[in-house]
């Protein structure tokens, strides 16, 4: 009998799988992987698969089972689209296990997931930022404990080295996103935490950019936006791994995501509010002013993103940020 190698968990109708119910799957029905949901890689003998959105990394391609490496099925499974809380609810609870946390920043999608999940959480920010300052308070509220990660100049900037060398020639919004999380799982290593949930996905699904209040074609905004989340969780992915924890999205459980794409762009953004459906979710288990309240996200409300352009100025960059992380990037690679 072949060996398997699991990495992540994998569930299906809303409870986890052991790895004796995986391997029974494997042997008996292994076209059957279709169905599983949840984050992970398997191989058993020819047979490989990841989960939908590739968050947990592996050698072959996301959302696919192989054999022998031929693509021979895609990982489902496909809900059908359901009541939102119940998903967003079903999703926490998967993912909630001992020894996780919560990247708690104080806007809405990482305190209904906070308050859902009831475990430690972790908020990073320069000392005063809006991030630190909400994310404390609403800890509080709930009752849950928080450590606040303070982060300085030079520890930001020791962060975007690392972002850079990790992948490659980054953008300035992927730079300064992955600089936030690399104090987050820092923070993960340092405390024996191998998962982190985070909010990741939400703005996309549920219409949470600014841009989308004046956009001329929400729909397709927002379908574009959901396409570009592979890449973004490759992005994460590769900071997480890197400290040996990994970052784990509710918002990307395949029951949110049927359930959020059946509702009319028109019903999540209008008359200036954002993301309308999972406010009103979240006002049945948050304080209704951090259910309510609009936020920036993580990597402005920190004050990473302010001190980025501060150090690209200091280096004589006063109008390029890409041009300081390429030239970054060229002292680090040689190139």
């Amino acid at each position: 009998m072949a060996e398997l190698l699991l990495k992540g968990w994998i569930e299906q109708g809303g409870r986890r799988l052991s790895g004796d119910e995986v391997l029974t799957v494997l042997t008996e029905k292994p076209r059957d992987v279709s169905l599983f949901g949840g984050e992970f890689y398997l191989r058993y003998g020819e047979w490989q698969a990841r989960d939908r959105f590739g968050i947990m990394s592996g050698p072959c391609p996301a959302g696919t089972v192989t054999r022998d490496g031929e693509v021979v099925g895609r990982v489902g499974p496909d809900y059908p689209a359901g009541d939102l809380e119940e998903a967003i609810v079903t999703a926490v609870g998967l993912r909630a296990v001992d020894g996780a946390a919560v990247a708690l920043s104080g806007g809405v999608d990482s305190a209904l997931v906070a308050a859902l999940a009831r475990l430690p959480a972790v908020v990073v920010g320069l000392e005063g930022s809006h991030d630190r300052r909400r994310a404390l308070a609403l800890a509080e509220k709930l009752g849950i404990p928080c450590d606040a990660v303070s982060v300085t100049e030079r520890e930001v900037e020791g962060a975007l080295q690392e972002v850079v060398a990790l992948l490659g020639n980054p953008n300035p919004v992927d730079a300064s996103i992955a600089a936030t999380e690399v104090f987050v799982a820092r923070w993960a290593e340092e405390q024996g935490i191998h998962r982190v949930l985070t909010g990741q996905g939400a703005d996309e699904l549920f219409g949470g950019y600014a841009r989308y209040l004046e956009t001329d074609d929400l729909a397709d905004a927002l379908e574009r936006d959901v396409a570009d989340l592979p890449r973004q969780v490759a992005r994460d992915g590769a900071v997480a791994a890197h400290y040996g924890t990994a970052f784990s999205p509710p918002y990307l459980d395949l029951r949110v995501v049927a359930a959020a794409r059946a509702i009319p762009p028109g019903e999540k953004v209008g008359d200036g509010v954002r993301k309308a459906p999972l406010r009103k979710v979240a006002e049945r288990h948050i304080p209704p002013e951090f259910a309510r309240a609009e936020k920036k996200a993580m990597q402005y409300g920190s004050g990473i993103w302010k001190t980025i352009q501060r150090l690209a100025c200091h280096n004589g960059y006063k109008k390029s940020v890409q041009g300081y992380l390429t030239d970054m990037g060229r002292d680090m690679h040689g190139f």
